[in-house]
């Protein structure tokens, strides 16, 4: 198992290269994932000291840090920081089901972890001939018990011993203090997602196996391909079954949000994708407030992915004021969609100048131009990081830029228009 760490913020306020020094590890992650073999590059007495890791007790553990993150303008999102050794075993894990998920053809044709476009499709399908229901849940991360997952894990001693050492017990809440969990985890928690998926799978062939009243065997869940998809808590069910799934769902604590949930009529929603009819509906929502200033860089990008989004659904009217508002702040030519400049997806590119070297269109515009902070890593460490990582693509610098880029601005200048 290859564990790894992200580039996120953590409970223990590690940043960048600096999570890849292993200083403290836990006595429930010892018994299962040792630190010699799995936190150093190598046994050898000059790179494993075990002196120098400090050994957490179940009472001594770091707790996850609950904050809000942006989600609309209306609510953020709850989510949670887990210690920076919880989450490098938990990115191990996560790799490991994701990897096999894709090698099982049979629970690959209902859980596609990477992939949005198979409940988008079967979205549409259902907004066309109403045989697909799609189903949305409420708080799901926060009501998946970790009783829930222990049952599903029963007949996996392995498998169950790796998730319960790695899951975060407690977690700490502003105005709250530490509590101890009970849900199995929270957003933010590498298994979460996975996790999700696994529990809702089950559920949805729970309450198609009552509608059946005999077991499903595995010939028969087969049989279900293209008619079934779990993406965390985006659902597509059997019409016919989406009432019996719907009671399975909540005699486990899950809550359907009726609301954002459809069997009835030609209207459907998954993952972001909205059909009537088989027409794509698809709102276009602007996420940020408008700028106000140049250095307004989060805001003017956001601006322009609505502009082309309004281009795309036909809002030429609305597209032609917004570029005359764009342009206030920033050049904004008409390129091709792979294009690194900020510029108008109508369809074609313009050509200011011509590169004879590349042989292509040249545009002057503005590209998002991000530094990763310094952050060096050195020694075993560095040798940890390459190994564990072999086979991904890395920056030529990632030994010396780590983590989330702290300065995002807008470069000015000569760029590929296509």
């Amino acid at each position: 198992m290859r564990p790894s760490h992200g580039p996120g913020s953590n409970a223990d306020g590690k940043r960048g290269n600096a999570k890849w020094y292993h200083s403290e590890w836990t006595d429930r992650l010892e018994r299962v994932f040792p630190y010699g073999e799995y936190a150093v590059a190598s046994y050898r007495e000059d790179s494993y000291h075990p002196d120098r890791v400090r050994l957490l007790r179940p009472g001594a553990e770091i707790p996850v840090k609950v904050i809000a993150v942006p989600k609309t303008q209306k609510t953020p999102r709850i989510i949670a920081m887990e210690p920076s050794y919880m989450m490098f075993m938990q990115q191990g894990i996560w790799r490991q089901i994701r990897d096999e998920t894709k090698r099982d053809n049979l629970l690959n044709s209902f859980i596609r972890y990477e992939e949005q476009e198979l409940n988008q499709t079967l979205a549409r399908k259902g907004s066309i001939d109403g045989s697909l229901a799609t189903l949305d849940l409420k708080e799901a991360s926060d009501r998946v018990s970790y009783q829930l997952v222990k049952i599903l894990l029963n007949h996996h001693p392995h498998l169950r011993e790796a998730v319960d050492a790695t899951r975060s017990r407690s977690a700490d809440v502003l105005g709250h203090g530490v509590i101890r969990l009970a849900k199995f985890a929270s957003m933010g928690s590498a298994l979460c997602f996975p996790f999700e998926s696994l529990v809702f799978l089950t559920c949805i062939f729970m309450g198609i196996e009552q509608d059946a009243g005999v077991p499903l065997t595995r010939a028969a869940i087969k049989r279900y391909a293209g008619r079934v998809s779990a993406y965390g808590d985006d659902l597509i069910v059997p019409r016919a079954n989406a009432a019996s799934v719907v009671r399975v769902l909540e005699t486990f604590g899950l809550r359907v949000n009726s609301g954002k949930s459809f069997w009835n009529g030609n209207f459907r929603e998954s993952c972001g994708k909205e059909y009537f009819k088989g027409y794509d509906v698809t709102i276009v929502r602007v996420r940020e407030d408008f700028p106000t200033r140049r250095q307004d860089v989060k805001q003017i990008v956001s601006l322009v992915s609505s502009r082309n989004q309004f281009f795309r659904k036909g809002y030429f009217r609305t597209c032609e004021v917004l570029d005359r508002f764009i342009e206030r702040f920033i050049p904004f030519p008409v390129v091709g969609e792979q294009s690194p400049v900020l510029g108008r997806h109508d369809g074609g590119y313009e050509t200011h100048r011509w590169d004879t070297e590349l042989q292509r269109p040249l545009v002057k515009g503005v590209v998002v131009k991000s530094k990763l902070p310094k952050s060096y890593l050195d020694g075993e460490w560095a040798l940890l990081k390459c190994l564990l990582n072999e086979g991904d693509p890395l920056d030529v610098d990632h030994l010396e830029r780590s983590g989330r880029a702290m300065v995002v601005e807008l470069n000015h200048g000569w760029h590929s228009a296509i």
